[in-house]
């Protein structure tokens, strides 16, 4: 009874070093989502001349400027509303930069109705998106949609820096904003730890019953 004994106590206490340790995990990612939401409510800053998706990834900004009409449209959806297009547009600053605004969701009804250049001021924030996995589809030759925000591509695509700035405000043309939050950013920490937990319940439990049985046979 000694082996399965030992093998018990080192299972169950692996297991629960495991669910302490995502304990920690949760607290930790509790403390980053905290930090993303405070920055996305902060006042609105200018945009700065060196921007890093490390430093500066969800920092509210406002620019000043005008819209060029080049744009590029994700396939989108929206609840409550039928299916429709994220609008992904060139933007130029007052101060001569390029950039690119994500203006929101736009239903197919209103895709064809003419945009055309306009000043702006623009408030959102910086985001680095993370659409992409190796199931998304290249952009549609045909019909011109796309099916992620690849940062690099639309930029090279437009003309514009690897900046983009998700509108916060309405910006006109019955675009609806589709603001960041935190609720993207995945926690998954704390169901981690309920499931090594459990685990550690059941190892012990079956443990039990193993010395239960072997104790059966030689009574």
């Amino acid at each position: 009874m000694l082996f399965p004994f030992v093998m018990g106590i080192v299972g169950c206490a692996i297991l629960i070093s495991l669910g302490v340790w995502q304990l920690g995990r949760a607290e930790w990612k509790e403390g980053v989502l905290a930090q993303i939401d405070a920055r996305i409510a902060a006042a609105p800053a200018t945009l700065s001349a060196e921007l890093t998706e490390a430093e500066h990834e969800y920092l509210a900004v406002s620019v000043a400027g005008r819209f060029t009409g080049a744009f590029v449209e994700l396939l989108a959806g929206q609840k409550g509303t039928g299916p429709g297009v994220r609008i992904i547009e060139a933007f130029e600053t007052d101060t001569g930069r390029r950039i690119l605004i994500d203006r929101g969701f736009l239903e197919d009804a209103a895709r064809k109705t003419p945009r055309t250049a306009a000043a702006a001021t623009v408030t959102g924030n910086l985001l680095w998106p993370d659409d992409d996995d190796s199931y998304t589809p290249p952009p549609d030759a045909k019909t011109g949609l796309w099916f992620e925000r690849d940062l690099p591509a639309m930029a090279a695509k437009l003309g514009s820096e690897e900046i983009l700035i998700v509108a916060s405000q309405p910006t006109g043309d019955a675009i609806t904003p589709v603001p960041v939050d935190s609720s993207s950013v995945p926690n998954s920490h704390m169901g981690y730890a309920i499931q090594w937990f459990l685990l550690a319940l059941v190892w012990g439990v079956m443990t039990l019953y193993l010395l239960w049985r072997i104790r059966q046979r030689t009574v």
